[in-house]
């Protein structure tokens, strides 16, 4: 049995014994096994694997525990996987990612009680619990240089669409902007692993490559190598408004039903009336040859939620310098804006978002089939119920309770409007035909069963 013992880094290294206590306390609640299991997912870092199941087989006997100390604790890995290890040192990336969801899991968990209580039913208490998240994991600091460009796009990507991010991440970091994406493989690496290329030959010594995960997602997409900051929120909603208040700039590649819940999320905030005057550059790019996948999304938002959600974005295809230059001009209107409104450059709090975005959707079969699928309803509500479509087939491609749903009780029911229906059934075929619902190499087996009679 091999045990490694591990000092607290970062802001973890120095708690309170009251503090400590707490830990401990979280470390024996409910809380602990979700803390392992993220424990495990970053210390196989790097691995390109998006079946939770697959990844954790051969790691039966892997277990982590805290060891208490007069100035803090340390974390005990007992058995951990060789492939976090260099010359038999646990690789110094890793260490710091452990001490990230000690921090975001076991102490902000317990402060939170997100595991125990329903989400707050104000807005503002949400918001507040997201800043408070990004605030103690030093997400904030050095995010005032209006800098930040959150990347979207695929974990599962066409060799050609993984080089194009790399070179519009290149083009990025040449002019200094920093890059936050959901930390796994794909699109989410290929950006940053461009940007330190392009740091490097600008000397800028202060690149930030963020990733933001939660619980369920990161056990099937551990962190990239070059992710320098780890956070995990406790649900999707939170990391998607963690996403659009640390952002400055969005960049969405190719993806799947991921990229599309985001990009609808997006939509459905920058709709808000409350939002129409905040400049917020989005753009959606790809190399030659992924016009179609374009093509197929701007139909479908065009189709259901309007030529208004349609000039939220604008389209580049294969030009990674139009892409850096147009953001660079963007982000100038988005510092007058701040500066005009009184608001932080680091976290946009101006930005409104509805609580039916902030609390969180549990997909299952009752609650899947449930959703109301209707053109005719409000644009608002649509843009919800289209986001918690693809959520819930997210759920049930690559999280771990989504797939044991769909192994138990088949696959999730969709039901509604015959027109909404055929449109969502072309855009998800579009998907799994380009091989974007899993990494090259599996077979796609649908979760879900749109019904259209």
């Amino acid at each position: 049995m091999r045990k490694v013992q591990l000092n607290p880094v970062g802001w973890m290294s120095q708690l309170s014994q009251m503090e400590v206590t707490r830990l401990q306390d979280a470390a024996n609640g409910q809380l602990f096994q979700m803390f392992k299991n993220c424990c495990l997912a970053v210390l196989n870092s790097g691995v390109d694997e998006d079946d939770f199941e697959v990844l954790f087989a051969p790691y039966e006997d892997f277990d982590v525990k805290l060891v208490r100390r007069e100035r803090g604790v340390k974390i005990e890995l007992v058995n951990p996987p060789e492939v976090a290890f260099v010359d038999d040192k646990l690789v110094r990336g890793v260490h710091e990612h452990l001490f990230a969801v000690l921090r975001d899991l076991l102490f902000m968990g317990n402060k939170y009680a997100f595991m125990h209580q329903e989400t707050p039913a104000q807005s503002s208490e949400v918001t507040d619990m997201v800043f408070d998240m990004l605030r103690h994991a030093n997400a904030l600091e050095g995010n005032d240089a209006v800098n930040t460009i959150v990347c979207w796009g695929g974990h599962s990507i066409k060799p050609n669409e993984y080089k194009y991010t790399k070179d519009v991440g290149y083009h990025l970091g040449l002019r200094e902007m920093n890059i936050c994406t959901g930390c796994g493989p794909g699109a989410m690496k290929g950006p940053m692993k461009g940007a330190t290329i392009g740091h490097a030959k600008q000397r800028y010594k202060e690149g930030r490559y963020i990733g933001i995960s939660e619980p369920s997602i990161i056990a099937a997409e551990p962190p990239n190598a070059i992710v320098n900051e780890l956070l995990i929120m406790p649900d999707i909603e939170k990391r998607l408004e963690g996403f659009v208040r640390l952002a400055h700039g969005i960049v969405i590649f190719p993806g799947g039903v991921g990229t599309a819940e985001e990009l609808l999320y997006l939509l459905g905030i920058l709709l808000n009336d409350r939002n129409a005057q905040q400049p917020f550059p989005v753009i959606l790019t790809g190399p030659a040859g992924s016009e179609a996948y374009f093509d197929a999304i701007d139909q479908f938002i065009g189709a259901t939620l309007g030529d208004e959600a349609r000039s939220k974005y604008q389209i580049i295809i294969d030009n990674p310098e139009e892409v850096a230059r147009t953001l660079v001009t963007s982000l100038e209107r988005v510092r007058k804006f701040r500066e005009a409104m009184g608001d932080a450059f680091s976290f946009n709090w101006s930005l409104r978002i509805n609580d039916a975005f902030q609390h969180p959707f549990i997909p299952t079969h009752d609650t899947m089939s449930a959703l109301k699928l209707d053109l005719s309803q409000d644009k608002a509500d649509l843009a919800v119920a289209l986001r918690q479509v693809f959520s819930g087939i997210v759920a049930g491609n690559v999280k771990a309770e989504g797939i044991k749903q769909i192994k138990e009780n088949g696959p999730f029911e969709l039901t509604g409007d015959k027109a909404l229906m055929t449109r969502i059934d072309t855009l998800l075929e579009s998907f799994v035909a380009q091989g974007r619902m899993k990494l090259p190499g599996s077979a796609y087996e649908p979760c879900y069963v749109v019904n259209k009679s």
